[in-house]
């Protein structure tokens, strides 16, 4: 009830769609940098995971977009290999990651994913991004 009268469900439902448009565009308008994806790669690791961590993935992909200067806790340079950067996400005691690069300054390209079993990065996955990123920018 508001002001005597009974709520249908379909105010409240136009306004929470409302309320999440204004919020993309905020978050548009707030966007320091674009995202796009290499080839398949992200997009088969994120469709594999479960709802919960696609959103907290989802949700650090919007702060890698709006927010200046990144803590190292969210996206993390690759001792040795030159313009190779790691997304992090942590949820529920598990660790990923998401492999990027910055091309023209602004735009993050991002290639592989995984979920981290163990204190050290797999080489094998490193080296897969590494290769991708080369691919990428011999492609383009």
């Amino acid at each position: 009830m508001l002001g005597g009268r009974k709520i249908d469900n379909s105010f409240a439902e136009v306004n929470f769609f409302v309320n999440f448009a204004v919020e993309l565009i905020a978050i548009e308008f707030m966007a320091k940098r674009e995202i796009k994806f290499y080839k398949h790669y992200f997009n088969e690791f994120f469709v594999a995971q479960s709802d919960k961590v696609r959103r907290k993935i989802a949700q650090t992909l919007v702060w890698i977009q709006t927010i200046d200067r990144l803590p190292v806790s969210i996206l993390k340079s690759i001792e040795g290999k030159k313009g190779l950067y790691e997304i992090r996400v942590e949820y529920a005691g598990n660790i990923y990651r998401v492999f990027c690069c910055f091309d023209e300054g602004s735009l993050v390209i991002l290639f592989n994913g995984f979920q981290k079993k163990t204190q050290k990065t797999p080489t094998s996955e490193i080296d897969k991004a590494e290769r991708l990123m080369k691919e990428y920018f011999n492609n383009k």
